[in-house]
């Protein structure tokens, strides 16, 4: 990555502070407004710092965007732990396995919503943003893929580990379209949140294992 989006970490706990206030509310302008609302002066008044404080940190527009779009990234990051979680999917027959992973990745897409709106809007212009979702897909789709294919027996097909990965694709482009233009992108009746991971748990059910 160009070093000149590179941040540089504060030090002292006051700066600390200061700094999560700014990446807090950097998050908040793009989920309010999306990209063209954030401005260094709008993240700057709605922190409550003066401009200095943000540019003893990053050399400008670009790269403080890109430090809050990792300040967002690290929130979905955390939810996606419960793929590690043995406990929450100890036991589970091989459809309730499949519609339990489908139901935390969109879960987690949906609860973040409105900030991924914006990066994913601006991804198609911007190269790095594009990068980073790509590795945060990836890294989405691994803990997808160790989930369901505790259930590998059961799907019926030759390949599992390719067949979950393309179950993962669709379920991820599926989510993330609506999640960019929301509920009534291309369909004449748009269903509510329950009914759509409700709706694609079944279809991956079905494609893994009902043969």
């Amino acid at each position: 990555m160009d070093a000149d989006l590179e941040v540089r970490p504060p030090k002292q706990r006051r700066s600390r502070e200061a700094w999560n206030r700014v990446l807090d509310a950097g998050v908040a302008i793009l989920e309010d407004g999306g990209y063209d609302a954030f401005t260094i002066a709008a993240v700057c008044e709605r922190a409550q710092v003066a401009p200095p404080a943000i540019y003893a940190r990053t050399t400008g527009k670009d790269a403080l965007f890109l430090a809050v779009y990792e300040h967002g990234i690290a929130a979905l990051r955390d939810e996606q732990e419960v793929f590690a979680d043995d406990a929450r999917w100890a036991g589970l027959a091989p459809a309730e396995l499949v519609r339990g992973a489908v139901a935390e990745m969109i879960g987690g897409s949906l609860r973040h919503e409105r900030f991924l709106r914006a990066v994913v809007l601006i991804s198609a212009a911007h190269p790095e943003v594009r990068r980073r979702g790509s590795r945060y897909s990836q890294e989405l789709g691994e803990g997808f893929g160790r989930v369901v294919l505790r259930a590998a027996d059961a799907i019926r097909h030759d390949d599992p580990e390719a067949a979950v990965r393309t179950c993962f694709g669709t379920v991820f482009a599926t989510t993330i379209i609506r999640v960019a233009y929301g509920p009534g992108f291309a369909t004449p009746t748009p269903v509510d949140d329950d009914r759509f991971v409700e709706d694609l748990g079944e279809t991956a059910v079905r494609y893994l294992l009902a043969g």
